[in-house]
């Protein structure tokens, strides 16, 4: 029998069913219909202000906009949060379509076409510029718009975030712009007029070190004061990126976030003349809406083969390809899973929990330990809140969106 990812401690049983926001998840799913994710609002603010509580108070929290750009979290963010950061103009259109200031918005990531430098510079959003091509584009484009643009450099660290799900810094990446050459653009920038902005350190996501982080953070303040001093320029503005991660597999325990602030303070506390007029923030998404989510799909099917129990579900990975072990991991290990409508129940048998798909890959838990379950019982897919509806591939074999509620 294979374990079980940890369930978030966040969650219990109503009438012996999971409950989610105060209401069973059988009532909702009744409500709305399955397959479904449900977000949660107050945990999303709860976990709001456990960083509150733990960062310092120089350190603004920005929500990064790709976990979960669902238009009901956007607006449970908009009164939580300082900023918004954006990976596309698909993204700016949504953050823009919740009445979100375009002051509070940056647009990172690479291959960014003219059009979305337009939209972007045209709505006043600050772009992380990538390389000095998409810096000229976007300073082309400013002139033709006769707007002056925000612009800030998404910096290549020379470092990475260790033990990070997703390396984004150290080495030859498509992501930034390589720490020696970033001087001489900061210079260029300034020197067109542009509204100088500052830096976007990004070192990796998905960690749950929390000597890792602490690292990190130390490494990228470092790397701002001397780039600074080798630029002669001031930052105005330091994206200290994220990387705080959530438990998904068995074993993982989650982040100490306090040692994460306390370390973070004491460095603030110290920092570089470089840095003195400088103002942070921090960008995450998974660790603010990760586990705020959970998956909902109904058993369609039992069935036995070769002695083994498969539960068919009408969901699959579809809309979870992470729970599915298809979206980078090396070796499949087991989500969090659990039968909603038999929640805290026993274990009284090993089963596998399968999607509706015509692929062995579809596969929401391996050789687990469950209540036993029959046609009609609601399976839970926690941490379901980030990378779950946007991740997926929803229209493969024409399955289609599952539906999205925030409660």
């Amino acid at each position: 029998m294979k374990a079980l990812g940890p369930i978030p401690l966040v969650y219990s049983a109503l009438d012996g069913i999971l409950a989610i926001g105060g209401e069973k998840s059988s009532d909702l799913a009744e409500r709305a219909g399955t397959p479904l994710f449900v977000y949660s609002k107050d945990l999303v603010a709860r976990r709001v202000a456990q960083l509150r509580a733990a960062l310092p108070v120089e350190v603004s929290i920005h929500y990064a906009v790709k976990a979960n750009p669902l238009i009901a979290i956007l607006h449970v963010m908009s009164e939580l949060v300082d900023g918004f950061d954006i990976a596309s103009s698909g993204e700016l259109s949504r953050v823009l379509e919740a009445g979100i200031n375009p002051a509070l918005i940056s647009f990172a990531g690479p291959g960014k076409r003219d059009a979305e430098l337009s939209a972007a510079i045209s709505a006043g959003v600050t772009l992380n510029c990538e390389s000095e091509a998409e810096a000229e584009r976007a300073l082309a484009i400013a002139a033709g718009l006769a707007i002056r643009p925000r612009l800030a450099i998404r910096v290549n660290p020379d470092f990475d975030l260790k033990g990070s799900g997703m390396k984004m810094g150290g080495g030859a990446k498509p992501f930034g712009l390589d720490v020696e050459r970033v001087p001489a653009l900061a210079r260029r920038i300034v020197a067109s007029g542009a509204e100088w902005r500052g830096y976007h350190i990004f070192a990796g996501s998905q960690a749950i070190s929390a000597d890792a982080i602490i690292e990190a953070q130390a490494l990228t303040l470092d790397l701002a004061a001397r780039l600074a001093r080798e630029s002669g320029l001031p930052v105005p503005h330091l994206n200290l990126g994220g990387g705080f991660g959530i438990p998904y597999f068995p074993g993982e325990e989650p982040l100490d976030l306090d040692r994460v602030g306390q370390a973070l303070s004491e460095r603030l506390k110290s920092l570089p003349a470089e840095l003195d007029q400088t103002r942070f923030c921090i960008e995450l998404g998974r660790y603010l809406v990760g586990e705020a989510g959970v998956y909902l799909t109904r058993i369609v099917d039992r069935k036995e083969s070769h002695g083994e129990v498969f539960l068919i579900t009408d969901g699959g990975m579809h809309h979870q390809l992470a729970a599915s072990g298809n979206f980078g991991t090396v070796v499949r290990r087991n989500y969090p899973v659990a039968i909603a409508t038999r929640f805290g129940a026993p274990v009284e048998e090993e089963a596998s929990i399968v999607g509706c798909l015509c692929t062995p890959l579809d596969r929401l838990a391996d050789k687990a330990g469950f209540p036993r379950a029959e046609v009609g019982d609601l399976v839970a897919v926690f941490c379901a809140g980030a990378y779950g509806a946007t991740a997926s591939p929803m229209h493969f074999l024409g399955q289609g969106p599952a539906k999205e509620i925030v409660v």
